[in-house]
């Protein structure tokens, strides 16, 4: 399984949220929530990445405590040290992690393997890497 995985127009659209486009919001909104289903993936990989950036981002707003893009984009070293305390792992950690939880407790390897037609080791080999991809894509931007 060769093919890109891409997430480029969803770090933008991030970004220009973040920046202060607030018109965005329902946008990012909607795309969260086709993520989370799946439902336009291409391939296995794609959909495993799509499914990371919903469970990353609202995990994000969890961690943040708000869904404020822009206050999240304010938020300096002290800041982060504070929510770090606060929820007992730095973001990074803490993001990558609830995405492999969530991987394992809705049993998504079965799911997409029998979707994808593609053998369960074949996904599990892509988890933690994926997650640690998507979550670097979200505190990229974020930052």
């Amino acid at each position: 399984m060769s093919d890109q995985i891409e997430f480029s127009s969803f770090y933008k659209l991030l970004n220009s949220i973040k920046e202060g486009k607030s018109e965005q919001i329902p946008l990012l909104d909607e795309t969260i929530n086709d993520f989370q289903n799946g439902n336009n993936s291409k391939s296995f990989l794609d959909e495993l990445g799509s499914l990371y950036l919903s469970i990353g981002m609202t995990e994000l707003y969890n961690f943040a405590n708000t869904r404020d893009l822009q206050e999240i984009g304010l938020i300096d070293k002290e800041g982060w040290e504070t929510l770090s305390s606060k929820n007992q792992q730095e973001l990074p950690v803490y993001l990558a992690n609830k995405m492999i939880e969530y991987i394992k407790e809705n049993k998504k390897v079965k799911e997409m393997s029998n979707k994808w037609n593609i053998k369960e080791g074949e996904i599990r080999k892509h988890i933690t890497k994926m997650a640690r991809y998507i979550t670097e894509g979200i505190i990229d931007v974020i930052e």
